[in-house]
């Protein structure tokens, strides 16, 4: 029996579907992580674990003091 994948494995693949179909470009500036976690009805903790994960991913990039932003695409 399937189960329902996790909450914050759902908001980042989101994420990455938007910046993947080009929805978000490089440079844009993602929602603050209250902002994600109110949109998606979800705790910070939730929201904070979804884009540590895009992170890792390299989708995006931190700048303190600033936002999250979508990264570059590497070059290969």
């Amino acid at each position: 029996m399937p189960t329902a994948p996790a909450p914050f494995k759902v908001i980042a693949n989101d994420f990455a579907a938007k910046i993947k179909s080009g929805e978000l470009n490089p440079g844009d500036k993602l929602p603050s992580t209250r902002q994600i976690a109110d949109q998606y009805g979800v705790s910070m903790n939730t929201a904070y674990r979804a884009m540590s994960l895009l992170h890792d991913r390299e989708l995006i990039t931190g700048q303190p003091g600033r936002g999250t932003y979508v990264a570059e695409p590497p070059t290969r």
